[in-house]
């Protein structure tokens, strides 16, 4: 499951969206603006989502049984794929309704102090939502990338979050911006621009999301370093004679399955064969703890190509 990190980072996330859709929607109904609308949407969106990867999180920490002997660690991916289509749904497709529905038929925004006023604490209070995540999200990333650590990244509790704090942000700048232009312009069809405008932000943010929890509900192999690690540390062992095989898969955050076929010095007995198995295990999950389970198979390097040979 995903740790203590992301559910700091969803709670901090939780508390800001709260207090910020209760506070745009009072403005865009005394002031009529719709791209402040969209900005209380997409709030109320923020906050369902925040409650749904809770709510993941609390599920995936179940231990395994005999329904699910490898535990329910993906459940999380699955409620983070369901936030996605949220995002996509309710707060891009509203978003972009309104904003039509503004174009269409424009109306000047009165009273627009009310909206700058929200808006400017609403982006403190998502700012600070956002510093904490990315807090968070940079001791998780250590020296790579940030488009590498996201493609990466195994919890998506933490890197959800990320995007929807930083498309918040940049859905405020827009509502700021047209919200000011037309007024400043007296244009009111600004006002429903910026509201299809943030709309999109919404739409290209959860297409992303969607991509990434995708790859993780398929399964996504553990990082590549780690996997060099384990091949070194096994092939390193005067047991082995050859590796025939290393597979692993993420069955959570911090939940590695691993399977090797291994090819066994021949002048081994079945004794030593057994010790050397519980020797690399006991190494294997000391020097990586997110490996929960560790499967070995003894079979030859010829034997292994034969049965490659029949997938």
């Amino acid at each position: 499951m995903a740790g203590h990190g992301s559910k700091k980072v969803i709670f901090a996330a939780l508390a800001g969206n709260s207090l910020i859709a209760v506070t745009k929607f009072t403005a865009s109904f005394y002031t009529g603006s719709s791209a402040m609308l969209s900005e209380a949407i997409h709030s109320l969106v923020d906050t369902g989502n925040q409650g749904l990867l809770l709510y993941g999180l609390k599920r995936s920490s179940r231990p395994a049984d005999d329904s699910h002997p490898f535990g329910y660690g993906m459940e999380l991916y699955f409620w983070a794929f369901i936030v996605a289509l949220l995002i996509f749904a309710v707060g891009a497709g509203v978003s972009i309704y309104e904003g039509i529905e503004k174009v269409i038929h424009p109306h000047p925004v009165s009273d627009a102090w009310v909206n700058y006023l929200v808006l400017g604490f609403a982006i403190l209070f998502e700012g600070g939502a956002l510093w904490v995540a990315l807090k968070e999200f940079n001791h998780a990333r250590g020296r790579r990338p940030w488009l590498k650590a996201i493609r990466e990244s195994k919890d998506p509790g933490l890197f959800t979050v990320v995007f929807e704090d930083a498309a918040a942000m940049l859905g405020l700048l827009v509502a700021l911006i047209g919200i000011f232009l037309a007024q400043t312009l007296d244009l009111p069809v600004l006002d429903g621009v910026a509201s299809i405008l943030i709309g999109v932000i919404l739409a290209m943010t959860a297409c992303l999301l969607a991509y990434e929890c995708k790859a993780l509900l398929i399964g996504e192999a553990a990082l590549p370093e780690t996997r060099e690690a384990i091949r070194a540390a096994i092939a390193a062992d005067p047991a082995i004679a050859k590796i025939n095989e290393i597979l692993t898969m993420h069955m959570g955050a911090k939940d590695i399955l691993l399977t090797a076929s291994l090819d066994f010095r021949d002048s081994l007995s079945a004794a030593e064969v057994e010790i050397a198995v519980a020797r690399l295990e006991q190494q294997i999950k000391t020097d990586h703890p997110a490996v929960k389970r560790v499967f070995f198979e003894a079979q030859s390097w010829r034997a292994h190509l034969e049965a490659q040979k029949t997938l």
